[in-house]
């Protein structure tokens, strides 16, 4: 039976950085501060291959602890497909919403996606994949995976162009453009001032404006400032806070982010609604800077994340779906593809509310396989 590695201790963390590549969520302080914050210990499935190289997924335990938007349990339900088990693993980062098959230099997807699903298949367990990215979500399916993936969410990324913020805001239609400037400038002639600091120095402020975001949108009772202390902790001066501050009293938002290789990552925002004056604070302060932000330091990406949709690709974000693949060496998901078809023709319809937004996915060159499986 395969053993699962840790690749925060031993000796499979001096090789971990390999495999982990440009993925942040994968990283090695990423994985720790899921490990601490999720209480679901870091573990990994890494395969040394017969003609060289390794491939690898972070994993971890999974049952009851699971955060909401993993809850396989739920996502499935509201989807009709039957429930596989509570307990089992879970395959990709705790956190994070993205999970990619990682494979040293010169080792194939399908090469890695056969070893890791056999890998897991040896453990006797049930194993869930959560937020693989299209390619490695089909890599899977051919490798052995008993079903079609699940269709999850969209992933939106903005393309920072050479020519930063003028290219990027002329590559939009006249009249988004004509909104963006509008919506641009009067947070400029508001006042704000912007300021960025270490996620260290100011993790109890933000804490409440987080707070008072996600009970915006129903979710209450998380540790916040605890959530913001682990990361602090783990990710040091890589985690970084642009604090929207008006001409006076303290802040009234912010956005958490990471840059990690040619990419800056979002990872949360929070406001002070009661305080704001209704000049497009969140736009403003989560795409737009973050965009200028982006171009300043020569990145190429900035990783929107999930949620939302259709304003981020309104505002030019490709969207890339993310899917569930259930690994378990018997599915109860097995023989079920057409309905599992229907399901994420439906997860698409309601992603894609327009047909605007509906062409602003990207496909990752695997349109073929995207249309077997969401039925597109």
């Amino acid at each position: 039976m395969p053993t699962l590695a840790d690749p925060l201790a031993g000796p499979i963390s001096l090789t971990w950085d390999k495999l982990a590549g440009d993925r942040f969520y994968s990283t090695r302080p990423w994985l720790a501060y899921c490990s601490e914050t999720a209480l679901a210990p870091a573990a990994a499935i890494v395969v040394d291959l017969p003609g060289g190289g390794m491939a690898g997924l972070p994993v971890s335990l999974a049952g009851r602890n699971l955060q909401p938007f993993c809850d396989w349990h739920t996502l499935l339900h509201q989807r009709g497909l039957p429930l596989p088990p509570r307990f089992g693993l879970m395959a990709g980062p705790v956190l994070g919403h993205q999970t990619h098959l990682l494979r040293t230099p010169g080792v194939g997807r399908k090469e890695a996606a056969a070893a890791v699903r056999n890998s897991l298949a040896g453990t006797g367990l049930p194993a869930i994949g959560m937020f693989f990215v299209t390619p490695d979500a089909a890599a899977l399916r051919e490798a052995g995976a008993p079903v079609t993936p699940v269709l999850l969410d969209a992933d939106a990324w903005l393309a920072v162009p050479a020519g930063g913020w003028d290219e990027w805001l002329a590559g939009l239609s006249r009249g988004r453009r004509h909104a963006v400037r509008q919506e641009s400038s009067r947070f400029a002639e508001a006042g704000y001032r912007l300021r960025e600091v270490a996620l260290g120095e100011c993790a109890e402020a933000i804490a409440v404006q987080m707070e008072e975001t996600e009970a915006k949108y129903g979710r209450t009772g998380l540790l916040y400032l605890e959530t913001l202390l682990s990361q602090a902790r783990h990710l040091g001066d890589q985690a970084r806070v642009l604090l929207c501050l008006p001409p006076d009293g303290p802040a009234v938002g912010h956005v958490l982010f990471y840059v990690y290789g040619d990419t800056l990552y979002i990872r949360s925002a929070g406001f002070h609604y009661a305080r704001l004056r209704g000049v497009s604070e969140y736009f403003n302060v989560v795409i737009y800077q973050m965009l200028r932000r982006a171009a300043a330091i020569g990145a190429r990406w900035v990783h929107l994340g999930t949620g939302s949709s259709e304003a981020k690709a309104l505002r030019g974000a490709r969207l890339r779906p993310l899917w569930l693949v259930d690994l378990s060496p018997a599915s109860v998901l097995a023989g079920l593809d057409e309905q599992v078809v229907a399901a994420n023709a439906a997860t698409l319809a309601r992603l894609s509310p327009t047909a605007f937004v509906g062409g602003q996915w990207e496909l990752e060159g695997e349109a073929a396989v995207w249309a077997g499986m969401a039925g597109g």
